[in-house]
């Protein structure tokens, strides 16, 4: 596995439409292995492969369970995925890009979504999801459409990191 480069905008390969996979050879098997270690890395919690510069319909998502803190996170890595289906409730929520970093912003989703497409050795697979996962992928499946997060978005910014606080500055209020 190796780590690649993430690309940022405005690089054009973010706005291209990524191509279907249809040769599922070990060439495939590598860059989706090489873009979960560079999602990891990141860190972030997805990513599609026109992110590090292939033009492939691929994305890899990492997410743990809202519910069950305690389970490990799930990976999915999906090749070709297709959003079947998608719920007309929508719920706003706050995203960021890898490849647009230090920026986020407010961006509507459906809140729940069924997926289709293809594994890493080319079986059919479909998932049903929820919540923030379903969010992730989303975002994702936008990437290989050439859809930034940032041409949905009702409104953007720069967040702004608060100071952390030393454990002997913090007053006791009790």
């Amino acid at each position: 596995m190796a780590l690649r480069k993430i690309v940022t905008v405005p690089d054009e390969v973010l706005r291209k439409k990524a191509r279907f996979v249809k040769n599922f050879d070990e060439n495939i098997k590598q860059l989706i292995d090489d873009m979960v270690e560079t999602m990891r890395d990141a860190p972030g919690v997805g990513l599609a492969a026109p992110q590090v510069g292939i033009l492939e319909r691929i994305i890899v998502i990492e997410y743990g369970d809202e519910e069950d803190e305690e389970a490990p996170p799930k990976l999915y890595a999906v090749v070709n995925p297709e959003i079947t289906r998608a719920s007309s409730e929508k719920e706003m929520g706050v995203e960021g890009c890898l490849s647009i970093p230090g920026i986020v912003g407010d961006v509507e989703r459906s809140t729940s979504i069924i997926v289709k497409g293809q594994n890493r050795n080319g079986q059919k697979v479909k998932y049903k999801l929820n919540g923030w996962v379903a969010r992730i992928f989303q975002h994702e499946i936008d990437h290989l459409e050439g859809v930034l997060f940032t041409d949905l978005a009702e409104s953007v910014w720069q967040p702004v990191e608060e100071p952390e606080l030393e454990p002997e500055n913090v007053e006791d209020n009790e």
